[in-house]
């Protein structure tokens, strides 16, 4: 470390060729004369804010100068032993990140090497050499935030392990005597925050004879992460409830609640369900991020002809649209784009939610709240005295709400839903199915998107392959290679990365309107649909992106139906 000590940044800069004596002398002026803004900051981050030089510049002629590795985070095998080295503050404060550690020498993944005073921390904190490499800024905080959420599971789960009470104790468990430090809230926190940091959607906490399995969906599949000692699980569901202010005493019935929770400066709705099992509570926490930005809001996340004809009913000025799909596909996102664009314009926009998962500018959002008598159906009625031009329900479970939305959209108002329906078609025999009278729901209805997230294949371990006689019956015969899925320290394994949204939209035009009123099959509906207005299925989407390399025919089986 200490042939580090006297490199000045400027000049290795300028040895390269990356900026001129000029230019780091107008960077000191400009930073005495904005002490406030850029006080503490070394020259390197100046020139970087100053757009006078750019961080790859920087980090390679430090790589070159020092003759140091410059690395991909997240191509490398980072290990806990050697992240628990130094303290998670400590890794923050000087952006350092340890990957590796021996009996003598402890690997540093850093952007900046020429902090002689954090690697001296470092090496008095832990008595070993260092061994530096070099990585973009944003990796480093972005993997410091990932590993020691990991160690911090695994360490609170480690500690509650060793102070677990016999289950006989656990039934007289005393919650005013917990505090912000006990174990099982320092559990529970680190569970919440590896799942945020994992971009997990879902955390089960599955109780089994002997054990307590945690697992997480992360880009929709169901990932095995930490497995506790059964003596934990009663506190650790008591927890919850606490949080989600359920009855703790009650453990013979479903309960369904929420709570927030703040991680990296952002609010997260998390909606709770806990069922009764032979072997006690499984609890299933939902992560819904609260201020997380929303992309794509120029489509939707659709196909260019989809997001035409999916304007074309947004513009009509009342009737209902419904969202269909699966629990995870995605439908409130989309809603929440709609809504977004649709705020945009001289209307008065209100939604009744449970939970509220985004807070919307220009939107009145209200909470459903059961317990205080506010349900979807008592709710909508009160908006309906509330003056609204756009209405979004939720989620239509039930024949009240959805007798109440169909009698709203029929009366000048633009209602926007979701239903739980396999395709778009199905979404009207699911209405006949909720005593709709067909009449109502063909006056009632403009149109119906189903939606599905499809896995997208890995583009660092992906491998093409010819297709096999098994796939050549699910494909076109135009299809001749496909992407499979392989694995690697980027994916987590899995083969795949991110997820693409696919969609079938279905326009209620006049000759689907008298097909539904006079009780048209579903088969001749969807292929009037297919033939008059061109619509792409679910299956054509999938099959397409499987054409394109962006997926496999492993994912297009999960969304399309092969007799």
């Amino acid at each position: 470390m200490a042939e580090f000590k006297n490199i000045p940044i400027g000049e290795v800069l300028k040895e390269y060729g990356y900026v001129t004596e000029e230019q780091i002398q107008e960077a000191f002026a400009y930073q005495r004369e904005h002490k406030e803004a850029f006080q503490g900051k070394r020259l390197g981050e100046m020139l970087i804010a100053l757009n006078m030089v750019s961080e790859a510049q920087m980090l390679q002629a430090l790589a070159t100068r020092l003759n140091l590795e410059l690395v991909d985070i997240s191509d490398m095998t980072v290990d806990l032993a050697a992240v628990n080295e130094i303290p998670q503050l400590m890794a923050q404060k000087y952006n350092m990140l340890p990957i590796g550690t021996g009996d003598v020498s402890l690997v540093i993944v850093t952007n900046d090497p020429l902090n002689f005073y954090g690697l001296e921390d470092i090496h008095q904190a832990t008595g070993k050499e260092l061994e530096i490499k070099l990585s973009e800024k944003a990796q480093v905080e972005n993997a410091i935030n990932y590993y020691y959420s990991e160690v911090a599971v695994k360490r609170a789960a480690t500690k509650a392990d060793s102070q677990a009470r016999p289950m006989e104790e656990i039934e007289d468990i005393s919650v005013e005597e917990e505090g912000d430090d006990t174990p099982i809230i320092k559990l529970l926190n680190s569970l919440i925050q590896r799942a945020y940091h994992n971009t997990a959607s879902d955390v089960h906490i599955e109780p089994y004879e002997n054990e307590t399995l945690v697992r997480m969906r992360i880009d929709g599949t169901i990932v095995d992460f930490v497995t506790l000692q059964k003596a934990n699980h009663t506190s650790l569901i008591t927890r919850i409830k606490i949080l989600s202010d359920l009855d703790i005493a009650e453990r013979r019935i479903p309960q369904d609640g929420h709570f927030r929770a703040k991680i990296d400066g952002q609010f997260v709705n998390i909606r709770v369900s806990v069922i009764p099992t032979v072997f006690g509570e499984k609890a299933v926490l939902r992560l819904l991020a609260g201020n997380a930005v929303i992309q794509n809001i120029n489509s939707f996340g659709m196909l260019s002809d989809d997001y035409e004809k999916f304007n074309k009913i947004l513009r009509s000025p009342n009737g209902i649209i419904y969202m269909t799909g699966p629990t995870g596909s995605g439908k409130t996102t989309t809603l929440y784009m709609v809504l977004e664009a649709l705020s945009q314009g001289q209307v008065n926009i209100s939604t009744i939610e449970d939970p509220v998962e985004k807070n919307l500018p220009r939107i009145n959002q209200m909470q459903v709240n059961n317990t205080a008598g506010l349900t979807f159906e008592s709710g909508l009625r009160a908006l309906l005295r509330q003056d609204p031009d756009v209405i979004m329900v939720g989620e239509t479970r039930d024949a009240e709400t959805a007798s109440i939305s169909i009698r709203a959209a029929i009366t000048g108002h633009l209602v926007l839903s979701t239903l739980h329906t396999n395709d778009s078609v199905s979404s009207i025999v699911r209405l006949i199915d909720m005593d709709m009278e067909p009449y109502m729901i063909a006056s009632a209805l403009v149109g119906i998107v189903a939606q599905r997230l499809m896995r997208k294949v890995c583009p660092h371990c992906t491998k093409q392959e010819v297709v096999t006689e098994e796939e050549k019956v699910l494909l076109p015969d135009d299809i001749l290679v496909v992407k499979k899925a392989v694995g690697c320290n980027r994916c987590n394994n899995t083969g795949y990365s991110g997820r693409l949204a696919i969609h079938e939209i279905l326009t209620i035009d006049a000759q689907i309107r008298r097909m539904i009123t006079d009780g048209a099959t579903m088969d001749e509906i969807g292929t009037y649909a297919r033939d008059a207005q061109k619509m792409l299925t679910l299956k054509d989407q999938a099959i397409e992106l499987v054409r394109q390399g962006e997926t496999t025919v492993e994912e297009l089986l999960k969304v399309a139906y092969y007799a």
